[in-house]
């Protein structure tokens, strides 16, 4: 069977590493062929086994390529001459399947319209969604209708429920986790316990990933410990907000590190990881949730911040996670009620005009009962102005400070990790047996027969995933996107 796999880039990480994964895992059976927009640094066909990349530079994210002046019509039409081409030029004949990787995050205002003229063209189309723009980023929400009549992919049991009943088929809407790799231990056996001096957060530090909380769990970490972050963001939008966060740890003198794994000479990220005392994550928003996982195959527990919608289909695979909470709760004694609520309100009511709609009144008083019902505000659904606040107080004044630990008792627990052998053992098997490369190969391949098979006819209704993911009980300010 001939594949071509569709993304706008090829750089290192995210989803260029799960579309190089299961193209891999196809080479010994079938045709594969990756179109993207950019090469990047991921993009060595030699060093990836050698799967056949081609650049398509129409197909690149459209801040990134310069106006050519066309109508949309027009640069539509020329982005699906362009993958037709690639695919022609590559075999003589379009693919079996294209299977394209994000494709409802309009990055690319010209995709999701030439798909359309694909799927017109008989062309079978698998798209494979790890992120929705109806999940709080209308930064990236596509206005107009998405393709009818043709195959989705989703990583998650959520997103698979929500676009069921948003109009999509069994027969038509398929999940496909992602494969999870160990990275190489040779050297972690080579470390001592002692030697191990960072809480290691392995992140590319973009606004969801709630950096402001790695920070707060800094003040509770032992000391001579650090609370170490691998990546700087690449965007200006996030890297704004990051360095504010360089600045803050600097002025307070909090036992944070920055870009270990990007400076100059930085070591493998295995290395970095053998010198860990566990992996931390904060995120407070994820699609598949790698770093749930692939931390348990190199020997290291995940402790921080749970995301259930993620962590349940883990567990019901067979993972445990132990040392994981569902929020931080903060008294609203250190906050200003009216403030809080005014900025999740105006969160909210803003989160809907960029989709242009309105606000209805009784999500704002659902947010706003859910708010005035507790007498504690999770850390996480604070911007990042509310978070410094409160690590600045945090740092300043003790009582406080205890007060923050009784409230959130395993936070004086983060220096009485104990390691926990059978847990790691156990996480390892289970972790193997379900996002192992057998498991996902078999998926891809089931999933390409269907595609391949008898025509489906189903369309997504867009109203009714709005409706689904903005649920304003759910709101975190630092994971809603923004131009």
């Amino acid at each position: 069977m001939r594949i071509a796999f569709v993304h706008y880039h090829l750089w290192p990480g995210g989803v260029s590493s799960v579309l190089y994964r299961q193209a891999g895992l196809l080479m010994d059976s079938d045709e594969v062929l990756i179109i993207a927009g950019e090469n990047g640094a991921a993009g060595d066909g030699a060093a990836r086994g050698g799967i056949p990349v081609v650049v398509v530079e129409a197909l690149g994210y459209d801040r990134f390529r310069p106006a050519a002046g066309e109508a949309p019509e027009e640069a539509a039409g020329n982005l699906a001459r362009n993958l037709l081409k690639a695919m022609k030029d590559h075999w003589g004949c379009p693919a079996d399947v294209v299977h394209v990787h994000n494709p409802l995050i309009r990055k690319n205002a010209a995709l999701l319209p030439a798909l359309n003229i694909l799927n017109r063209q008989g062309i079978r189309l698998l798209l494979q969604n790890h992120d929705l723009a109806e999940d709080f980023r209308p930064d990236v929400y596509y206005p107009g209708e998405y393709p009818e009549n043709c195959h989705y992919a989703v990583i998650n049991s959520r997103d698979y429920s929500f676009l069921h009943r948003a109009g999509l088929k069994p027969e038509g809407l398929h999940l496909i986790p992602n494969e999870v790799s160990a990275l190489s231990t040779a050297s972690a056996s080579t470390i001592k316990p002692p030697e191990r001096k960072r809480y290691l957060y392995p992140v590319r530090a973009i606004r969801r990933k709630n950096i402001g909380e790695a920070l707060l769990l800094s003040l509770f970490i032992p000391q001579g410990k650090t609370m170490a972050i691998t990546l700087p963001p690449t965007t200006q939008k996030d890297e704004t907000i990051y360095r504010r966060w360089i600045a803050a740890a600097e002025e307070l003198k909090l036992p944070v590190e920055f870009e270990i794994g990007a400076a100059a000479g930085a070591a493998p990220l295995a290395e970095i990881m053998a010198g860990a005392v566990c992996v931390i994550t904060t995120s407070v928003k994820e699609g598949f949730g790698f770093s749930f996982l692939e931390p348990w195959l190199a020997d290291r527990a995940v402790i921080g911040r749970r995301i259930d919608y993620v962590c349940r289909d883990f567990e019901e695979e067979g993972v445990r996670f132990e040392s994981l909470y569902s929020d931080i709760n903060i008294p609203m004694a250190y906050l200003s009620l009216p403030l809080v609520k005014h900025k999740m309100e105006h969160t909210l009511i803003a989160v809907y005009e960029a989709f242009g709609l309105e606000a209805p009144a009784h999500l704002v008083k659902t947010m706003e009962d859910a708010l005035l019902s507790q007498n504690t505000v999770d850390f996480g659904c604070l911007d990042e102005d509310l978070q410094e606040n409160i690590i600045r107080t945090l740092r300043s004044n003790k009582v406080v400070y205890q007060d923050m630990g009784d409230s959130n008792p395993f936070l004086m627990k983060l220096g009485d990790l104990s390691r926990d052998e059978a847990l790691i053992k156990t996480n390892k098997e289970k972790i193997r047996q379900a996002y192992g490369k057998d498991r996902i190969r078999a998926l891809l391949r089931e999933t390409y027969r269907s595609v391949t098979g008898a025509p489906v006819t189903q369309r997504l209704s867009k109203s009714i995933l709005l409706e689904l993911y903005l649920d304003p009980r759910k709101i975190f300010m630092v994971g809603v996107g923004r131009d």
